[in-house]
């Protein structure tokens, strides 16, 4: 049988002292998609150690210089605040020290032999005071540590000439790119890269670096400053379709019906050849809303770690995550630091289930955030002082040296492949002009800007330099840029003539396709012997495992007696065998969010924890001895926006598998707005990208007070582009549904796979429901040919005495259902519209026609007025169903719902009492 938990635990080849501690996952023992590392211990060899004390007060000055040496380094290539750089920590006199005094020069890596201080010191200041500097003895690790001043100290980077010439012609392109630019299209912002030109070495040096490690993908998220300078520059994306763009044409054909995005979100998706080796580069659209593309890049790293079996998807105890895939993200300074999503993304850097082997990231510097000064735009020196929340290393780079980029970013990649942790570059550059070309930054900044402006660029002091020791001539240079521009100008004269191409549904997507503009019904069941199958195994437990005695009395009984006694099947027992039937199908299962594990409320135990060892098991993954699908249970750090990116990143990539984000409360969701918004709504309209999604929103009224009632359903129905006056689709941006029973769940899962389409679908999903007595669904709604109801009409009713048709959502029906049994009211009807977008015509109409006698039709729901469904559900109603729709429910209110439970019985009143018996 395929065990995760008894894989043996693998030993990073350096490791982390305190590494151990920070990752154990319970007990220590694995599961799918997480196995703990344990850290060898590091031990300074002795003879250093030796040096170090015989040189203690020698060894003080070498620590201030690793410690403090950035703070007189000259990284910033525009200076404009002149600083002084008499940094005190620095000055041999502290430790008692004279200049002539004689100390072992092998107190730093790769020296030997005796010298005066004054000759350490010159060493130390040109080693980490110069246009590089870094900041490292913040590492918690002595291992991590000594190697980066191992590297320092004695790690040499030569650039060859022809090595030189490729940097200078990738300088010359970008600043021959962003001129050309500015002639033909000078009223277009661009977000050029002037200032930040040898940002390209960055990414010509790491397309080198991951070609020797055998690193098959690189997904990369990006801001949009420079972003058109590396597509057209380095990623091969031919400059005709950013002109073409910048015509005001769309980007993909005209099939695609796209809504399109702006020039600077496009995506990139290559591969590049360096060395006879091949590596796709994966550049993800991004929006506006700057950092939020950072975890999406993350779940797509992952997603492909997964597709791949690497690190902790694997049974190989010696493949390490970031073996063959490597996250890198390039940040804005002022968002960096601005941005929250940053911090909650770093904090899944090294958490279980989210941990990609490390991210290599770059920050680019350029003094300005908008409108504001550096000095204004944070609180901490550096814009990546964030970087040391999560013990990551820095490496500031003064731009204007674009050979010490190549060092900064060799040395950021070795640190990464050896210890699979985040690392920073904080590349120092300047924005040649405002925000965007059309902006005036000196109405801000005019003291900066007046320095900016009478400097040279960086690919002109570079020509400089190389022209001077003779590398190149100047007719070198001038042919480099006039043969660049010749080739632009080519592809700016075949703009009227370029078709864009497709560049959807490829690789991984090629089984999918759109989703159809008809309304359809998939058939989702399952062989009820194999779904008995399934419930028993999903509360098998090892004999030597100690389940909590509770969990035996209830989980693991009460679903046995429900699967071996043919009883009806609550909430939780539908979603496992949702989940089990496509793990036995070779689908994987992802459910991510706070809490997941157990449930918010105490009902899932999808895993289960030993009471005396804490070891995690999940009996999902134990069905059966050729199971080829998994789940994969990711209790996440308490937050949203930056898992729900994540997850949004990992359906992204994958089609076949089941990806589902459950908030903690359904409203919760809302710290997340920013993805919902710009990627899960309108990310397919916009890059013509699909994506499956599954968010579960726990939702209704029930007493709990504002915060932990409503999922604000109002908002992702506003957000649908479903029609007022026209038949809906499958096509529908968003597929919202508010299901009733535990059968419809299990359909809407397992749908969510089936289909040869992918939409986001946002479940309304319950609390009261999980463990209401009437909430249950016999076995046989689960079997083949069944499905999904859009619409489930009124069972009870005598339809011809009927003269009142409630509409309902949600769990509001078995209230209204249970009062009108009890009052023996003949004359009403409950039909519970379970779907709401699409918005289910055919259904609705169909229920409609048989209550022949109905005078008055009615929405009832226990949501405010101005929130739930009523806003969407009346004009499509009337206009689609031709009948009025009157309301019943709460009135307007600026909050979900009230903190005294005095006012919620009132409440609760109101809405039973009004649908049924006072709007006659």
């Amino acid at each position: 049988m395929l065990c995760f938990s008894k894989v043996r635990v693998s030993r990073l080849r350096c490791k982390v002292d305190r590494l151990y501690d920070r990752v154990l996952y319970h007990s220590g023992a694995g599961v799918f998609g997480h196995r703990p590392t344990i850290a060898d211990e590091y031990e300074i060899p002795e003879d250093i150690i030796s040096k170090r004390s015989k040189n203690c007060r020698a060894q003080q000055l070498v620590n201030a210089y690793r410690t403090y040496g950035h703070l007189k380094a000259t990284i910033d290539n525009v200076d404009y605040r002149n600083e002084s750089r008499n940094i005190k920590e620095l000055h041999y006199s502290r430790y008692g020290l004279d200049p002539k005094e004689t100390v072992d020069t092998g107190l730093l890596y790769g020296y030997s032999g005796n010298n005066s201080i004054k000759s350490l010191v010159d060493e130390l200041v040109k080693i980490y005071c110069g246009h590089i500097s870094y900041e490292f003895t913040h590492l918690e690790s002595e291992a991590e540590r000594e190697w980066f001043a191992q590297r320092i100290e004695s790690g040499v980077d030569p650039v060859e000439n022809d090595r030189r010439i490729e940097i200078l012609k990738e300088l010359l392109h970008s600043q021959a790119w962003d001129k050309f630019l500015s002639i033909k299209y000078p009223t277009v912002k661009r977000y050029c890269g002037e200032g930040a030109e040898s940002l390209l070495t960055f990414f010509s040096t790491l397309f080198r670096l991951t070609t020797s490690e055998r690193i098959e993908q690189v997904i990369l998220g990006m801001a949009h400053r420079g972003k058109l300078n590396v597509l057209s520059g380095l990623l091969q994306c031919p400059p005709v379709k950013i002109f073409h763009k910048f015509t005001g044409r769309p980007e993909f054909p005209d099939e695609a019906n796209a809504a399109c995005d702006i020039s600077t979100h496009l995506s990139a998706s290559i591969d590049i050849k360096v060395n006879d080796r091949h590596v796709r580069f994966s550049l993800l659209n991004n929006p506006s809303h700057l950092e939020a593309v950072n975890p999406v890049s993350m779940g797509k790293t992952r997603s492909k770690q997964l597709h791949l079996k690497e690190g902790q998807y694997s049974l190989d105890d010696s493949s390490r995550m970031g073996d063959k895939v490597l996250n890198v993200q390039v940040h804005g300074d002022a968002a960096f630091t601005g941005q929250g999503v940053n911090q909650e993304t770093l904090m899944l850097s090294q958490a279980p289930h989210f941990n990609v082997g490390g991210s290599l990231h770059v920050v680019v510097n350029n003094q300005v955030g908008f409108t504001l000064p550096a000095y204004r735009g944070r609180s901490c020196r550096y814009v990546t002082d964030l970087a040391k929340c999560i013990s990551a290393p820095v490496i500031h780079v003064n731009g204007d040296h674009p050979e010490l980029v190549v060092r900064a970013t060799n040395i950021a990649f070795e640190y990464q492949r050896k210890f699979r942790k985040d690392v920073f570059i904080d590349y120092n550059c300047f924005r040649r002009w405002g925000h965007n070309e059309l902006d005036d930054p000196t109405f801000t900044n005019p003291r900066l800007y007046k320095l900016i402006h009478n400097r040279k660029s960086i690919p002109d002091v570079y020509v400089e330099r190389l022209i001077s020791e003779g590398v190149v001539t100047e007719e070198d240079v001038n042919n480099i840029t006039s043969e660049y521009t010749k080739y632009l100008q080519s592809q700016y004269e075949a703009v009227n003539t370029y078709q864009p191409e497709v560049s959807y549904y490829q690789e991984q997507w090629s089984s999918m396709s759109p989703a159809p503009k008809a309304i359809e019904t998939w058939d989702t069941g399952v062989d009820e012997n194999l779904l008995k199958t399934i419930g028993q195994a999903s509360v098998r437990i090892p004999s030597e495992f100690n389940i909590h005695p509770h969990l035996a009395k209830t989980h693991v009984k009460n679903r046995l007696s429900r699967i071996s006694e043919g009883k009806d099947l609550d909430w939780a027992t539908a979603e496992t065998l949702a989940f089990g039937s496509l793990l036995m199908e070779g689908r994987n299962v992802r459910l991510s969010g706070e809490d997941v594990g157990r449930g918010t409320f105490s009902h899932r135990h999808a895993m289960l924890v030993d009471q005396e060892t804490e070891a995690i098991h999940v009996p999902l993954n134990h069905m059966h001895e050729d199971q080829k699908g998994f789940l994969e249970v990711a209790n996440s750090i308490l937050s949203e926006e930056a898992v729900l990116g994540f997850e949004y990143g990992m359906a992204y990539d994958s089609p076949d598998n089941l990806c589902i984000w459950e908030a903690q409360f359904g409203d919760f969701y809302n710290g997340a707005q920013i993805i919902v918004d710009a990627f899960i709504a309108s990310g397919e309209s916009k890059w013509v990208r699909s994506n499956g999604l599954v968010m579960l929103l726990p939702h209704g009224y029930d007493g709990a007070a504002s915060e932990h009632s409503s999922c604000r359903l109002e908002r992702f129905l506003q957000l649908t582009d479903s029609p007022e006056s026209a038949p809906d689709s499958e096509a529908a941006c968003l597929h919202v549904a508010n299901p009733t029973t535990p059968a419809q769940y299990f359909h809407l899962l397992r749908r969510q796979v089936v289909r040869n389409y992918r939409k986001p679908l946002i479940v309304v999903a319950p609390k009261l429901l999980l463990r209401l007595a009437d909430a249950v669904s016999p076995l046989s709604d689960f079997a083949p040919r069944t499905h999904f109801q859009p619409v489930i009409g009124d069972g009870l009713a005598d339809a011809l005495k009927v003269k009142r048709v409630i509409f309902v959502s949600g769990k509001h029906y078995y209230e209204l259902n249970k009062e009108r049994v009890r009052a023996r009211l003949e004359d009403v009807a409950i039909v519970r519209v379970e779907a709401l977008a699409p918005f289910p015509l055919p259904e609705l109409q169909t229920q409609l026609s048989k209550y022949k006698n109905a005078t008055k039709f009615i929405w009832s729901q226990e949501e405010h007025r101005n929130m739930g469904a009523w806003s969407f559900m009346k004009p499509r109603f009337e206009n689609l169903c031709g009948r009025k729709l009157v309301y019943a429910g709460r009135s307007e209110a600026p909050t979900p719902a009230v903190g005294a439970s005095s006012l919620h019985r009132v409440e609760v009143e109101h809405v039973l009492k009004e649908p049924l018996y006072n709007l006659k």
